[in-house]
């Protein structure tokens, strides 16, 4: 009876975290669910539900409750759109990002200050403030782009390069006014901006990337390590921001552009750093962007309608000429222009944070602090409004551009003897997998048939549990598969057959326990007996570091391996791994195959950051380790016996490659081929090759350049 009193004397605004939380998550819950019926994007909804609960509405959580979890959101926000971001095409696109960070900061400014200083007769310093608020914007629309999967398009990448150039210099003017304001605009002040914004930006983009790289490799299978690592990293580079003289957010997106390349877009990472920011941290921002809107300010006479009338006329107006110059400059169509102008069209955080300051310090009074709010959400919804229909038809037309897939689906095995390798094993496989394949991973398990099979049967499904939960984490498909047979090479190429697969996956290590029987001697007669009767795409796999740590992948491709039947797959799924793994693509070859190459890539339009060097003596592993640092992964093309592209010396190579990069992460892969037919009884593949005859005369070759250096003497 006393709890139910005290319920009811409760008084409002809540003060207690536990029915305000509650209440929180209720509306995150609902708001999307019950606006989606009236085709409004949950973003609007989560910011009207702001307006209700907030000071300016119901008064039922009071101003300040939830800016905690507000502003982690939208750190949050801007952290993911740096994560998210494609570094080859942000690179690629970096100057058009220049070019809409110009056009996106100049046209705001100048069009606001003649309108502050004609129209509204503002101060100069008040003209200033209230101009570069209109530069500025926020990616409130984010993660409609990004729920649309369309953030690697053209025009997302330039407008997500051009809010951190127009942001930065916004703020830079912030802390000018600041400064002036406070009367300490010197030489000094100056002196220590540009030191504190050089030391920022070199912890941020050298040391962190070192750190992370570190700490991946140390601690490998903490998941949970690795997320809150990541978001103690994202909150240390906001506050070395704030420290440096710049708001938080600009730190927040230079840590995503940072932790890009150390954290693969299909990670079970990656899945849990936008599922925590998706479901709790962003909509707490939209929230809180909503509780600072105050409807009332309208009534309170003509001056405050004309002011709120100006500064949101402006501020669309003059991003949606921004996003106009940009299409004509570099000729988008109307949907991208629109996704630009959605994208940079909603003022939230940065500008409630100018406008703020400046009602602070006097510079403006609160018929504009009003209006600005009123700006924040016609902008925010304007902004949601046009991003989630422009989006929607680009991905409309990214999907029917994207070119049909071949009849036979995609189909990954993965045998598997040593549990400590599934997850690696399948971390690559997800990497390399199509995501529009429709067909999962195939984890595949051969039980010997004997006396113990039953027994085994048990404990290979205990350990194939790994597998499922790790698959569980990226959100892929897992189709377990457990096989019976003599033995463990015609158990995978049955399977193989059967599941029809285009890509088998096979571990490396030199271990010979029990449990690692299957690859302990990979080289050995299992690895040959799968190779002669699986010929489709096969990798021999050595992981020694997560594949994210990787900073270079050598690909070393042998003499007329353009010829073989699966070099398009190959070569495809390789583009595809440097891409996922963030790694920039150093390619040996000869000029025959780099042309070949070098047409795939234009034809399949890859953005890879890719280096050609001619290498015609593939055999000369010293040359390649000279290239090879330890943060590598180093993948060679091999081929089977009696196949166009198989030569002598790639006997060795599984030795050389061992001996050379033994602390890499190492791939050896065997393109799909044709099966060689064999007619007479007994007739073996080497039967049918002229390797020994070959053997021989490369080492004769051998001895005699050895014999020339003896003779030679050396060089005087």
């Amino acid at each position: 009876m006393n709890r139910l009193v005290l319920l009811m004397s409760t008084s409002l605004p809540l003060k207690d975290p536990v029915p305000i939380f509650s209440l929180v998550l209720f509306i995150i819950l609902l708001a999307p669910i019950i606006l989606r019926k009236f085709r409004i994007p949950s973003i609007i909804g989560l910011i009207l539900a702001g307006m209700l609960i907030g000071d300016h509405g119901f008064k039922i959580i009071e101003k300040g409750s939830i800016d905690l979890f507000g502003k982690a959101g939208l750190l949050y926000i801007m952290f993911l759109a740096g994560l998210e971001l494609d570094m080859t095409e942000f690179r690629k696109n970096r100057y058009r990002s220049m070019v809409f960070g110009a056009f996106t900061f100049l046209i705001p400014l100048v069009m606001g200050f003649l309108v502050c200083s004609y129209v509204l007769h503002f101060n100069f310093m008040a003209t200033l403030l209230v101009s570069s608020m209109f530069a500025t914007h926020t990616l409130v629309a984010y993660p409609l782009a990004s729920r649309l999967g369309v953030t690697k398009n053209e025009a997302v990448t330039v407008a997500v390069g051009g809010t951190i150039i127009t942001d930065t210099l916004v703020l830079l003017i912030l802390a000018i006014i600041t400064g002036a304001e406070a009367g300490n605009l010197n030489a000094q002040f100056w002196t220590r901006l540009s030191i504190s914004l050089a030391v920022f930006a070199a912890i941020i983009l050298w040391l962190m990337p070192m750190l992370g790289r570190w700490f991946f490799k140390k601690i490998k299978d903490d998941k949970t390590s690795h997320f809150i690592f990541v978001l103690a990293l994202v909150f240390a580079a906001a506050f070395l921001a704030e420290l440096a003289g710049v708001e938080g957010i600009i730190g927040a997106f230079l840590a995503g552009l940072a932790l890009n390349q150390l954290i693969p877009h299909t990670s079970p990472l990656m899945n849990r750093i936008e599922f925590v920011g998706n479901a709790l941290f962003i909509p707490f921002f939209l929230i809180s962007v909503g509780m600072l809107v105050d409807l009332r300010v309208l009534l309170r006479g003509p001056e405050a309608l004309i002011i709120a009338g100006a500064l949101t006329g402006m501020a669309l107006s003059s991003k949606w000429l921004a996003a106009f110059f940009t299409q004509l400059t570099f000729r988008y169509s109307p949907t991208q222009r629109n996704v630009i102008f959605g994208l940079s069209s909603a003022h939230a955080a940065a500008t409630i944070a100018v406008i703020l300051i400046g009602f602070n310090m006097g510079i403006v009074d609160e018929n504009v602090l009003n209006g600005t709010v009123v700006l924040i959400l016609i902008t925010c919804l304007v902004g949601s409004f046009v991003t989630e229909g422009a989006a929607r038809k680009l991905a409309i037309q990214d999907a029917a551009d994207k070119p049909e897939l071949p009849d036979q689906p995609e189909r990954i095995l993965i045998p598997v003897a040593n549990p400590e390798r599934i997850e690696a094993l399948l971390d690559f496989a997800v990497m390399i997998k199509d995501a529009h394949a429709p067909t999962p991973i195939y984890p595949l398990a051969v039980v010997q048939d004997n006396e113990e099979a039953k027994e085994r049967i048990h404990l290979t499904n205990k350990m194939m549990e790994k597998a499922v939960i790790h698959a569980a984490a990226t959100e892929s498909e897992v189709q377990v598969v457990t096989r019976i047979d003599l033995n463990v090479s015609d158990g995978i190429a049955r399977a193989a057959k059967e599941l029809m697969v285009s890509d088998v996956i096979l571990g490396w290590t030199d271990k010979t326990s029990t449990t690692d029987r299957l690859f302990g001697n990979i080289f050995g007669t299992t690895l040959d007996n799968v190779l002669q009767s699986v010929w489709e795409t096969v990798y021999v796999c050595n992981f020694q570091h997560p594949l994210s740590t990787t900073k270079k992948m050598v690909l070393v491709m042998p003499h007329n391996t353009e010829y073989e039947i699966g070099f398009s797959h190959y070569i495809g799924k390789m583009f595809v791994l440097a891409k996922q793994a963030g790694a920039r693509l150093l390619i040996f070859c000869n000029n025959k195959t780099q042309q070949v190459v070098t047409a795939w890539m234009e034809q399949a339009k890859m953005s890879v950051d890719v280096v050609f060097k001619q290498f015609d003596t593939i055999e000369d592993f010293l040359i390649l380790s000279r290239e090879v640092t330890r943060d590598d992964l180093v993948v060679t093309v091999t081929a089977r016996k009696g196949t166009l592209s198989y030569h002598a010396f790639m006997e060795s190579i599984p030795a050389k490659v061992s001996r050379h990069f033994k602390d890499n992460n190492v791939i050896l892969l065997y393109p799909e081929q044709r099966a060689v037919d064999f007619i007479e009884a007994g007739l073996q593949p080497e039967d049918l090759t002229l390797a020994p005859i070959q053997e021989q005369l490369a080492n004769l070759n051998k001895l005699g350049r050895a014999v020339k250096r003896i003779f030679k003497g050396p060089k005087k």
